[in-house]
This record gives C-alpha cells, sequence and structure tokens, in this order.
C-alpha cells in the first residue's frame, strides 16, 4: 500500500482522510512493514465502506487486514440506525460467527506428547473435517429451528456440551432476535447434516502447548500456565451461514437501489436497518450466530469424548468462545454520548475492556480473553481486551494472522503431502482430508502473526497474555 496517501497518527495508527464521498475517515492499525504489505484492495475497500450511510467514528482496519468482499477482512464498521445507518450482509461475511473457542485441558505437554500422534487419529476419526463433511447428527425441520433460536443451550439441553460452559461463550451461549422461520429452506437443507463438523479453509481444531507468557497476573487468571496443553476450535456456521450470506448479497443490491443508496461498490450491498429486509436479515444472521455456537459447542463434545477414551484423567474445561463475523447490536459511547450501534466485526474480534458488564464476572477485572488464531505451524496467542479500545474501534481487534496471499497462489508454491511432513519433523502433526487445502493454509501464506499481535498491543487494542505453539493440528 502506498504510505503517501495515509497520514501517521502514531507508530501504529494511520489515518486515511475523508475525501469524496467519504462520511467519516478511515483508521488503519498496524505497523508499518504490515501497512505497506497490505494490498491496495485493503485501501480501496476501508474508504468505500466509509461512504455507507450512517457510519459512525471512522471506517477501521485491523493489523491483520486483506482483501475481502466488499468489506476488508479484518474490517470493523458502527452504524447508527436512527441516523440512516445500513446493516451490510458484506460486512459480516459468508461464514457468520466464525470463531475460536479455546479449551483447558487440564493436562501438561509430558504427559501429551507420547500419546499426541495417536490423539490426533482419534479427533481426526471423530470429528469430520473437509469440504462437504457431514456428522453423526441430522436435523429434522423442527430441531433445525429450535437449535438455531437456541445456539449453544439448545447442545447442551441435548447432551451435547455442559451448563458451565455457557457463561464462558460469547452471548452466554444463544444470540436473542433471531428468526429460524425467515431462514431459508435452501439453507436449512445445506445445515441439516453438517452439525458437528469443522468445515474446510481456514477451519481447524488444535492442540496447543502455553509457550510463553507476557502478563503472568492474567494468564493466572486466565488459568494459563508455561507447558499447559490447550485446544483451540476455529469455525462457523458452515453451509446454513455461506447460504445466507449468498441470498442476502443479492436481495441487499435491490434494497440499497430501491433506497437510494449509492454503492462505491456492488459488493457494499446492504439495506437500512429500519427497513424490513434490513430487519429479516438481523434475525437469520442472528440465527446462524446461533448455528455456530451450536455448532462449536457439539465439537467440544466430541473432543472430551476422545480424551475420556484416550486420556480419561482430562479435564476440558472452556476458557472462552467468541466470534469474528457478525453484527451485533451494541451501546458505544461516541461524542461523549451513548449510542445503540449495530457494530459490524468482519474478521475481527470483540475485545472488551475490564469493567464491561457483558463479560462473565471473572473476566470484569481482566478484560475479555481474546483469541487470536495462528497458520498451522505458527504461534497462536490470547490477548485480553482493553477498556480504552471503546475509543478506538468499539472494542474490537484482529482474530488471527491474516492471508498474504490467495489460495491459488499458495498451491503453486507449496504440495500439502510435503508441509505435512516438514510439520511433523518440527513436531506438529496435521491431520487432513485434503493435501490440496494444507496447500492452500502453508504458515507462510499468511502475514506474521507475532508481528499482527504486537501490533494490536502497540496500538492499545488488547494486550498480550499467552503464546500458545502447535502440536497437532486437525485441518478442514
Amino acid at each position: 500500500m502506498d504510505l503517501s496517501r495515509l497520514i501517521q497518527r502514531g507508530e501504529y495508527e494511520w489515518e486515511l482522510p475523508r475525501k469524496g464521498n467519504m462520511r467519516v475517515p478511515g483508521i488503519l492499525y498496524a505497523s508499518r512493514a504490515l501497512v505497506q504489505a497490505m494490498d491496495e484492495k485493503v485501501y480501496e475497500q476501508v474508504r468505500n465502506v466509509a461512504t455507507l450511510p450512517g457510519i459512525v467514528g471512522a471506517s477501521y482496519a485491523m493489523p491483520d487486514a486483506h482483501w475481502g468482499y466488499g468489506f476488508p477482512i479484518g474490517g470493523v464498521a458502527a452504524f447508527d440506525p436512527e441516523e440512516g445507518g445500513v446493516v451490510s450482509a458484506g460486512g459480516v461475511g459468508f461464514d457468520i460467527s466464525c470463531g475460536v473457542r479455546l479449551l483447558h485441558t487440564g493436562m501438561n505437554i509430558e504427559q501429551v506428547r507420547p500419546l499426541l500422534p495417536d490423539l490426533m487419529d482419534a479427533l481426526f476419526n471423530t470429528i469430520p473435517a473437509g469440504v462437504g463433511s457431514v456428522g453423526q447428527i441430522h436435523l429434522t425441520d423442527l430441531r433445525m429451528s429450535e437449535m438455531l433460536r437456541g445456539g449453544a443451550w439448545w447442545a447442551v439441553e441435548q447432551g451435547w456440551g455442559r451448563p458451565e460452559d455457557l457463561d464462558h461463550i460469547e452471548e452466554h451461549g444463544r444470540m436473542a432476535g433471531a428468526t429460524p422461520e425467515h431462514v431459508s429452506r435452501h439453507a436449512r437443507r445445506r445445515q441439516c447434516d453438517e452439525m458437528g463438523t469443522l468445515g474446510s479453509g481456514n477451519h481447524y481444531l488444535e492442540l496447543q502447548e502455553v509457550a510463553d507468557l507476557y502478563d503472568s497476573e492474567t494468564a493466572k487468571r486466565f488459568g494459563l500456565n508455561p507447558g499447559d496443553v490447550v485446544i483451540s476450535i476455529h469455525c462457523g456456521s458452515r453451509g446454513l451461514g455461506h447460504q445466507i450470506g449468498t441470498e442476502f448479497l443479492v436481495e441487499m443490491a435491490k434494497a440499497a437501489k430501491a433506497s437510494g443508496i449509492a454503492l462505491a461498490d456492488r459488493e457494499l450491498a446492504c439495506a437500512p436497518a429500519k427497513s424490513e429486509v434490513g430487519q429479516r436479515y438481523l434475525g437469520v444472521m442472528r440465527a446462524a450466530i446461533n448455528c455456530a455456537l451450536a455448532n462449536r459447542e457439539i465439537i467440544t463434545h466430541l473432543a472430551r469424548q476422545t480424551f475420556a477414551e484416550m486420556m480419561p484423567e482430562a479435564d476440558l474445561t472452556l476458557l472462552y468462545d467468541v466470534s469474528h463475523n457478525t453484527c451485533k447490536e451494541e451501546f458505544h459511547k461516541v461524542d461523549g454520548k451513548q449510542r445503540r450501534l449495530l457494530v459490524h466485526r468482519k474478521g475481527a474480534t470483540r475485545a472488551f475492556g475490564a469493567g464491561n458488564e457483558e463479560l462473565p464476572p471473572e473476566f470484569r477485572n481482566t478484560g475479555q480473553p481474546v483469541l487470536i488464531g495462528g497458520s498451522m505451524g505458527t504461534a497462536s496467542y490470547v490477548l485480553a481486551g482493553l477498556a480504552e479500545n471503546e475509543e478506538k474501534s468499539f472494542g474490537s481487534a484482529c482474530h488471527g494472522s491474516g492471508r498474504a496471499m490467495s489460495r491459488r497462489q499458495a498451491r503453486r508454491l507449496w504440495q500439502g503431502r510435503k508441509l505435512v511432513d516438514d510439520l511433523r519433523d518440527k513436531g506438529i502433526h496435521v491431520r487432513s482430508p485434503s493435501m490440496r487445502g494444507v496447500a492452500e493454509e502453508a504458515p507462510d501464506a499468511y502475514k506474521d502473526v507475532n508481528e499482527v499481535v504486537e501490533s494490536a498491543e502497540m496500538a492499545g487494542l488488547a494486550r498480550r497474555v499467552a503464546r500458545l505453539r502447535p502440536l497437532g493440528v486437525v485441518k478442514g
């Protein structure tokens, strides 16, 4: 990206000045090197988002930002419904409520290492992964509606989870305001056999070792100690979310035109939040959030079953679960006044700071656990949200390392089988149904997660608590 078009506001903060049809400026949080490496599409998309009606504050890009559909991945924007604000399917993304949850195992690396290859085989055989993967659960239309309304609560009621998990899930495991009755028949069909599956792309279940601590006191409160083995689960709403995104991008393109909204890019398809289309999208998007929360809860149940068979002394307890492709109704202070806003986070995670009443009591003094996924073979991180970030990006942070190249480019450079062998030589055991998928997700196809996380901390978005080293990965 050409830095001459930006105004540097700090070492890790860059402003894209308001001009033309922009209603607000653009703000990028990243180091100089990360901003320079961002593709030009990020600049263009940050600028385009700033032209949408009712946008408040700025059009933001996180340190891991890269090109996406309409909005950049790593983009954050908030809209005021009382000021003509819009809701955009492109501002949420196709994989609605894709997110990460982190589980303790109660085991350390010395206990797990001898069983690691067999454990990864068992997890791979238990938890379906890959394109079109299906699970053991089949949902009738009635049970589908119950799941779309109940989220992780529904999964727990069915015996696929623990009640104590619910307080450690964003929205306490169930998103209010879901309208399953508006979810299309096609979306339902795509999801009826996909519960409890990882899917493909960058989704994974990963065993990790707590390698380094940056904030020992917060790490202690999070229950993280050096040498501990933890589990990260990264997945979303599968075929249902993708179908909802596909359908509403078409419908919103028509709604924008009918509402007289001039789009800088047709991929920014949106509808006034108070319109019939806008309200209907919010209802089905919330249903998809519940689908993702239920899916991750079921996968957790399957992982617990596997550990119970192989390591019965293990106890998989949930630290936290947070999504990074959502639109949430939240109250934020803008120009000294509390306003009800629709905060779009696409490839960006909520990162509320200490004192926020939305957080479980045990995190109100530390800030929310912010879970940053690595890229198969590289580190992941646990961060903690910062209260001062409320004024920086509506309490948001990066969600991962962010792609540095396309999947097609990655396939040209790497072979999946060789990557698996190379990672095994480094002590990282990869299990995947697709060597092509492994090549697309090569570690070097992503930005440097260490620099991304350092940028997030230095920009005041969240602070580092712990670094996690991969041990084994089930990859879609």
